[in-house]
């Protein structure tokens, strides 16, 4: 499927192994495996890093595998989920990082196009989000206000 603000098509790369039960040498079960997700989340790790010190600190290669559940809706049941979602708070970090550099260089048109781009993404995402119950119904995009939640 082609991208939707560029004319290539997606990068090939590689895919996860198709696995349908844990590797026998996986020594944590699944309680110490969420016990640890919490732990980690506690220390203000986002879920991907949580992720990837679970694979490479603990050998543990997939925690739903493992567990039967996302990091996230582990998070979620143990009260320690971040407020937003981390693929949200992602993308709105980068437009406020490329509106402070437009404050700089105003004449930097391909940083003018990209801050259209990401800003587009973070108000599809944000609708997707509201539609989800995630954000709040009468939530709109404004860098202002934005960046005083993130930043929070």
């Amino acid at each position: 499927m082609a991208r939707m603000h560029t004319r290539r098509r997606g990068q090939s790369r590689s895919t996860k192994p198709l696995r349908k039960e844990v590797p026998e040498w996986v020594t944590l079960s699944s309680d110490e495996i969420e016990k640890k997700v919490v732990e980690l989340a506690k220390l203000d790790n986002s879920t991907s890093k949580v992720g990837i010190i679970m694979r490479d600190m603990y050998g543990v290669p997939d925690i739903t595998l493992s567990t039967g559940k996302k990091v996230s809706k582990i998070l979620e049941e143990s009260d320690v989920a971040p407020e937003y979602p981390e693929d949200f708070v992602n993308l709105v970090t980068k437009a406020l990082r490329l509106r402070k550099h437009l404050a700089v260089n105003h004449k930097d048109q391909h940083n003018k196009r990209a801050l259209n781009v990401t800003e587009a993404k973070v108000r599809r995402l944000g609708k997707y989000y509201r539609q989800r119950g995630v954000l709040s119904v009468d939530w709109k995009y404004d860098p202002k206000t934005v960046e005083r939640l993130i930043t929070q």
